[in-house]
């Protein structure tokens, strides 16, 4: 059996389109977890709770875990870990905890625990401090452009 350049041509393109759907399906899966290191463990084990109430970014402790959202979050002190397991949607890093920059300018981009900033009692984080710097010089302008482009990453 013989196949026509054009028949190879077919082949080709419809390769190329699994492949590109594949790849689109993959991205949307993994924008729907939070981000986590190799091991799962949301945001590199820092302690999302403590943002909101020491104002500063805290290490985890691997003795104070919660499972949320298929990741394992790392709290400072047990009390954070329950304010967390209460309401995890009110603690959680917006976008999965993605660069919230990143998402502004229309990427996916892992972010620092250490580059953050709470906005009407949300937190985003930032690839760097650069990054958050140019975040925060029009912090609302930036949440709506990110929220619009978290849409279509996500779908």
């Amino acid at each position: 059996m013989t196949i026509s350049i054009n028949g190879k041509k077919v082949i080709i393109s419809f390769l190329i389109v699994c492949s590109l759907i594949a790849l689109s399906k993959l991205a949307t899966f993994a924008a729907d977890k939070p981000s986590t290191n190799d091991d799962t463990v949301a945001i590199n084990g820092y302690d999302t709770v403590a943002y909101f109430t020491e104002n500063r970014a805290v290490k985890g402790n691997s003795n104070y875990s919660y499972t949320w959202n298929e990741a394992t979050w790392y709290f400072s002190k047990p009390e954070n870990r329950d304010l967390f397991a209460s309401n995890p949607e009110r603690f959680a890093p917006q976008f999965r905890g993605h660069c919230a920059y990143g998402l502004a300018k229309g990427k996916l981009v892992a972010a620092n625990p250490e580059e953050w900033t709470i906005v009407d009692g949300k937190l985003y984080m930032n690839y760097n401090r650069s990054f958050r710097d140019q975040w925060r010089q029009d912090k609302s302008a930036m949440v709506k452009k990110a929220n619009e482009n978290w849409a279509e990453v996500r779908n």
